[in-house]
């Protein structure tokens, strides 16, 4: 399910809230699906639960999971991540845009930069069959 690399420079509850995101945003995990208990989860992956807990909570905030009382921890439905996910990301865009302006950066140059960003999006969406 998920692979820890102790080399990889990000802490571990980061590569397990990475981990955790990408199979929801890639549908391996479904709306409703139910993830695995934070201690076995834990046990699994060799880790402490507080770092799965952690992880748990922070995708819980970020709208990834919800969590019913008793019952454990599942996956949210995608519409509701892609909204909320898409609002943060859009935030995250408007500073850095504003920093790259303040930074001499032109309106143009940051437009041909999302140009050519919108331009391999299509070349890889053309890729997939």
């Amino acid at each position: 399910m998920i692979q820890l690399n102790y080399r990889d420079a990000r802490p571990i509850y980061q590569q397990v809230k990475d981990g955790l995101r990408h199979l929801v945003v890639t549908g391996a995990l479904q709306a409703g699906d139910k993830l695995p208990s934070v201690r076995a989860l834990a046990t699994s992956l060799a880790i402490n639960p507080n770092t799965i807990q952690r992880a748990y909570e922070a995708l819980e905030q970020e709208g990834y999971l919800y969590t019913v009382s008793g019952k454990g921890s599942f996956a949210s439905p995608q519409a509701d991540v892609n909204a909320a996910r898409r609002e943060r990301l859009l935030r995250d865009f408007d500073s850095s845009a504003t920093e790259l302006l303040f930074l001499g950066m032109t309106a143009g140059e940051l437009a041909r930069r999302l140009e050519e960003a919108a331009l391999r999006q299509a070349g890889r969406e053309e890729e997939t069959p």
